[in-house]
């Protein structure tokens, strides 16, 4: 069960409450008893990807590659494809 934020738009009371998904958006405030004072606000995620998998600030390749070989390519323009400008590749 998510646990969600409440702030009552009367009195600005705030409240946290670890409900169900299916929990209503409004309820009346324990302090002022507003009847639909308490609104559910949004709030930063407790959640977080870690692992070997995908996750925030992982390479996208986490295995080197080996430098490429082979014949140069073409030049366009330039020594041999050499000189490591955009239309080398």
């Amino acid at each position: 069960m998510p646990l969600y934020e409440y702030r009552c738009e009367a009195c600005g009371q705030p409240e946290e409450k670890l409900e169900s998904l299916s929990a209503p958006e409004t309820h009346a405030c324990p302090a002022c008893g507003a009847a639909a004072g308490m609104k559910r606000q949004v709030s930063v995620s407790a959640f977080a990807l870690a692992g070997s998998g995908w996750y925030k600030g992982a390479a996208s390749d986490p295995t080197p590659s080996a430098p490429a070989t082979g014949a140069p390519k073409s030049g366009h323009g330039c020594a041999a494809g050499g000189c490591g400008c955009p239309l080398a590749g």
